[in-house]
């Protein structure tokens, strides 16, 4: 092009492009990027925090980690270019991705010490976030011990994300830990916030206590939403009070917050657990008028609910529901049935269903 049309004249976006499709080659060697690079600077376009930023997020797109780490550290030696906090944060979320935490660290360490880049409160929290997830609660405690060692105050976010984590495990008393230390930091707690603590200390079974939060929430001026109400009920379920958590659903809707699909799933499956079939039935002709997915759990257990009444023909009613509704999977829809009726054949012989 610049031999045959000597007007045309490259500007910086268009080697960014050439540079983005480098970075494109599976290249072990890197040598068409070298090549995009050397061509930019012959053309009076030196790399710049621009330039770092696309190979970063090229590479690690295409899961090259480890070249991009390789580049990053070139670029900062021959032209003395670092990556600006968000291309750095995006390469430290891809390692946390595909990578194990040990190589995470060495490489944080090693842009430290050769660049001189530090983690912000950004990389803290996907750290932490990346440690919760693979419920390490402890790396995640010591992360939040380093952050605040740097002179970092963790936000919001940050206590969500640890406190996720315990309810994650279960640990309802550990959640509320981190619900007081947030107050204690003068950390205001969000809708985000007190949606996890209700969950986790449903999840524990101290739905007393979650539901003490409902007031405290409101407040706050947080109005309690779907998710709030199905985790209250999901907790009475657990506790063997479906009932509690039918009559929920109506103080639910008189505050005009509309349940989801989640919140009939939820409901369904506490009530056929209970044995409250009439009421499970009532709760799934709503579910059927209103064309929603039942869920795994909640199609397997109202199966069974029908089958041990004797209600076989409603059972191949909700199994051909599902189908339509696209509820599940062939399969999956076709396997759960039929472990249901040879369920049933074994119970019948025991005298545990009609």
């Amino acid at each position: 092009m610049l031999k045959t049309l000597p007007s045309f004249s490259p500007d910086r976006s268009t080697f960014h492009i050439l540079l983005s499709f480098s970075c494109r080659s599976p290249d072990a060697a890197l040598s068409t990027v070298h090549q995009a690079l050397n061509l930019m600077a012959y053309h009076g376009f030196p790399p710049d925090r621009a330039t770092v930023d696309i190979a970063i997020r090229v590479l690690c797109s295409a899961r090259r980690e480890e070249h991009a780490l390789e580049l990053v550290k070139e670029l900062y030696s021959k032209h003395s270019v670092t990556p600006d906090s968000i291309a750095y944060n995006f390469l430290v979320k891809h390692l946390c991705k595909n990578r194990s935490m040990a190589m995470v660290y060495d490489v944080i360490g090693e842009i430290r010490d050769v660049i001189g880049l530090k983690p912000d409160l950004v990389t803290y929290t996907i750290l932490i976030d990346n440690v919760c997830n693979s419920k390490n609660l402890r790396e995640a405690t010591r992360l939040l011990s380093e952050l605040g060692q740097n002179g970092f105050k963790p936000d919001c976010y940050v206590y969500n994300t640890i406190m996720k984590g315990y309810c994650m495990l279960s640990q309802g008393s550990e959640a509320l830990r981190v619900y007081k230390k947030m107050k204690q930091e003068g950390v205001e707690p969000d809708l985000v916030t007190y949606n996890t603590l209700i969950f986790g200390l449903s999840k524990s079974c101290r739905v007393k206590e979650a539901k003490k939060f409902l007031d405290i929430m409101e407040e706050a001026g947080h109005s309690p939403d779907e998710v709030t109400y199905t985790s209250l009920m999901n907790g009475m379920c657990r506790e063997g009070d479906a009932l509690r958590a039918f009559r929920l659903l109506a103080e639910m809707e008189a505050k005009g917050c509309t349940p989801n699909s989640c919140t009939y799933n939820t409901l369904l499956h506490g009530l056929c657990k209970a044995r409250l079939l009439d009421k499970g039935l009532e709760l799934y002709a709503v579910m059927k008028a209103g064309v929603m997915k039942l869920e795994m759990a909640s199609y397997a257990t109202f199966l069974r609910a029908l089958c041990r009444e004797g209600r076989v023909a409603e059972a191949y009613e909700v199994f051909d529901y599902a189908m339509e509704s696209k509820s599940l999977t062939d399969v999956a829809a076709y396997s759960t049935l039929e472990s249901t009726l040879k369920w049933l054949k074994k119970a019948k012989e025991q005298g545990l269903a009609v």
